[in-house]
């Protein structure tokens, strides 16, 4: 089934046309990808993807934990054991598996994604079924091993002006770097995402913090360790990092002393830190991470609410991000103060909120982004990167902060082909969104050109200062 030329769009006729407008003139804007988690690999390197599979269901999260939820092993979605046990299925098995259950993406994001990546990419219209598994897997995987379907092809058709990826603070960063001397035009840059070397309860911790001060040459001081996050900032920042990330359970954050941040560094790196110790010093390494930023200009994005890895079984036999994070609760007025009074009233500053607590829109994040200098708010994230969540997102956050304490949109993925598709999305969400208050005569319409600009193309570029 082709897709309908105004999805999305309101369903008053004259919203409707307004919306049309304004969409039509933001449609073919190039793409700022400013925040994901494709691999620079495939940049890097140019290869053909492998198979359908591979590209569309096995690395995709959204895809395998719905199928997971109605009983469909891992294993048979070509999900590899931490073992290394099993055997992969062929990836013929794993569409034939994905179409047989295709009908539970029904009203889902996935689904739009999916259908929208068929028809601009493939030129498919036909919806996915038992019926049509085989000669659709036929045609996808014909297609993907052409040149004009590899990473950097795919880069050019999709519009993409930047992409960065998401990569750890021992990251040599060897592929960002063959990807800037190879020549190609395209821009990927990495993000600084120290998450590993900073959250005491992380797998590897004490190890990982010794190789982040051998890398570095510093010593295993709170002076050193700060040192040694500044140098590999400064090395990201080097191959065209202008961001870091932040995966955070809570918003905590800590205004310690310099002597009570070496004492709870000491008893981290010790290996003996109980959990409220392991909290304090995350929170107190996101207002060091601020600082740092104050010094060597890169954004700061603060991810946190998410309950990783919920499913112990799970994550035993599979590890981590297979679709077993759940939202929870956060709270950001008092988590953030001890960062906001340090550093909150520093225009030069862009701190980038995000949430995974939709209650927390209309009570706290809009006010608080519409009041400091420094904050930003990110885009509907995750879980409500979705129509529903992205409309939500300006309902209850537009009328306090309004859009220019927002940063556009970004896709935040690991499946490349999603990218156009999940931009064209928020466009057209954007766009009704900004119909309705044209129609409603709170916006006349050339503000809401302006403004649907900004949202798909300006915002990001210049909050992410890209």
């Amino acid at each position: 089934m082709a897709l309908h030329p105004e999805r999305l769009f309101p369903v008053e006729p004259e919203a409707r046309a307004i919306a049309r407008r304004l969409y039509d003139a933001v449609a073919g804007l190039k793409i700022i990808s400013p925040h994901g988690h494709t691999e620079p690999a495939w940049y890097a390197e140019d290869r053909a993807f492998p198979d359908p599979a591979a590209l569309f269901i096995t690395p995709d999260h959204y895809a395998t934990r719905m199928l997971y939820s109605q009983g469909v092993r891992l294993e048979d979605l070509g999900v590899r054991r931490r073992d290394g046990s099993g055997t992969a299925p062929e990836g013929r098995a794993i569409w034939r598996l994905f179409a047989q259950h295709f009908h539970l993406f029904a009203g889902t994001p996935t689904r739009l994604w999916f259908e929208h990546s068929l028809e601009a990419v493939f030129g498919i219209t036909e919806r996915l079924g038992p019926a049509n598994a085989d000669a659709l897997y036929d045609r996808i995987a014909e297609a993907i091993a052409t040149p004009q379907l590899r990473p950097r092809a795919l880069y050019d058709k999709f519009g993409i002006e930047v992409i960065a990826t998401t990569d750890g603070a021992l990251d040599d960063l060897v592929h960002h770097d063959a990807v800037r001397s190879s020549g190609w035009h395209g821009r990927v840059v990495p993000t600084y995402r120290p998450d590993a070397v900073v959250d005491a309860e992380a797998l590897g911790f004490v190890e990982n913090v010794g190789k982040l001060l051998a890398l570095t040459g510093e010593p295993a001081t709170w002076t050193g360790y700060l040192n040694a996050h500044r140098a590999r900032r400064a090395f990201f920042k080097a191959r065209g990092a202008t961001a870091t990330d932040h995966g955070h359970a809570t918003a905590r954050t800590e205004n310690l002393s310099p002597a009570d941040a070496a004492s709870l560094f000491e008893k981290v790196l010790s290996g003996k830190a109980g959990p409220a110790e392991a909290e304090a010093f995350r929170g107190q390494m996101l207002t060091e991470m601020a600082r740092m930023s104050q010094d060597d200009g890169l954004v700061m994005q603060i991810h946190p609410g998410s309950y990783r890895n919920h499913n112990p079984s799970l994550f035993a036999n599979f590890g981590p991000d297979k679709g077993a994070d759940i939202p929870k609760a956060t709270d950001y007025v008092h988590a953030l103060k001890p960062l906001l009074d340090a550093v909150g009233n520093d225009p030069s500053l862009t701190i980038i909120l995000f949430t995974l607590d939709e209650t927390a829109y209309s009570r706290e994040l809009a006010p608080l982004a519409g009041h400091y200098p420094a904050l930003r708010l990110g885009p509907a994230w995750w879980f409500f990167d979705s129509p529903e969540g992205m409309r939500r997102f300006r309902e209850t956050t537009t009328e306090t902060c309004g859009f220019y304490n927002t940063v556009g949109f970004n896709d935040d993925t690991r499946a490349y082909l999603s990218i156009p598709a999940r931009h064209d999305m928020a466009r057209r969400v954007d766009c009704a969104y900004l119909a309705r208050l044209v129609a409603d005569h709170r916006l006349d319409e050339e503000e809401a050109h302006d403004l649907a600009r900004e949202l798909a193309y300006g915002l990001a570029k210049r909050a992410y200062r890209l």
